[in-house]
């Protein structure tokens, strides 16, 4: 009677097991899950420091940088009490809104010279810890080129937007390696026409997220529209 008994429990123990096994798989608890791999950036190609200039979006002339009003963009070296460092150049121009204004940087290569970014503002509506923006108010944008990775910080971090702004990165920069594994090949096309993309984080400690944008590879640039600012980056 009793082995009977045991047998029973026995029995009716097998559907809960397998039933708490089930739910330990659906949510696991024990096994803390892997933290989502870092992208892998491109960075520039050859071993100096890359150089810009800004120009023209209209005329595609070096100088002012603003295709209306004045003001062009100014640019300095990021080192100092900022906390920049030397991997970094920065550029400054103002926004307004109601006033389309269009900023390029071209990135140098000896005696010529290649588009980087072209950055169009029209609608800027609010800016962090000013609040929100009237017609004709401007904000200052600072524009910080990563040097080492084709990369750039667009701030104030936050600023948002009615009509998104235009952002497009070009990664010729880059030359064709795109995997650094020192050779040009068909793994590197594969990586471009499939796995390439524009990726952003919110702050330093934010996680890297691919987002949205069109990507030329004629052109070997990605266009995409912006709500707020952020950090970009090409990666894969």
């Amino acid at each position: 009677m009793e082995s009977e008994t045991r047998m029973t429990v026995r029995r009716a123990l097998i559907p809960l097991a397998l039933l708490a096994a089930g739910c330990s798989d659906m949510h696991p608890t024990a096994v803390q899950q892997p933290l989502a791999q870092a992208p892998h950036f491109l960075w520039w190609a050859g071993s100096s420091t890359p150089q810009f200039r800004a120009v023209d979006p209209l005329s595609g002339s070096g100088g002012g940088g603003l295709s209306s009003g004045s003001g062009g963009l100014s640019f300095d070296l990021a080192s100092g009490p900022a906390g920049l460092s030397l991997n970094q150049v920065t550029a400054t121009f103002w926004a307004v809104r109601g006033e389309q204004r269009s900023a390029q940087i071209d990135y140098l290569t000896g005696d010529t010279s290649a588009p980087f970014l072209r950055l169009t503002i029209g609608d800027p509506t609010y800016v962090p810890g000013r609040g929100d923006l009237a017609p004709s108010d401007s904000v200052l944008i600072t524009v910080t080129i990563d040097t080492v990775n084709i990369g750039v910080s667009l701030e104030p971090t936050g600023l948002q937007f009615g009509d998104p702004a235009q952002l497009q990165i070009w990664y010729d920069g880059a030359g064709g390696d795109l995997n650094g594994d020192g050779v040009v090949d068909g793994a590197d096309a594969l990586i471009e026409s499939q796995l390439l993309g524009l990726w952003y984080r919110e702050g330093a400690d934010g996680q890297w997220t691919q987002i949205p944008a069109d990507h030329s590879i004629v052109e070997k640039s990605f266009t995409s529209s912006l709500l707020h600012f952020c950090e970009f980056a090409i990666a894969w």
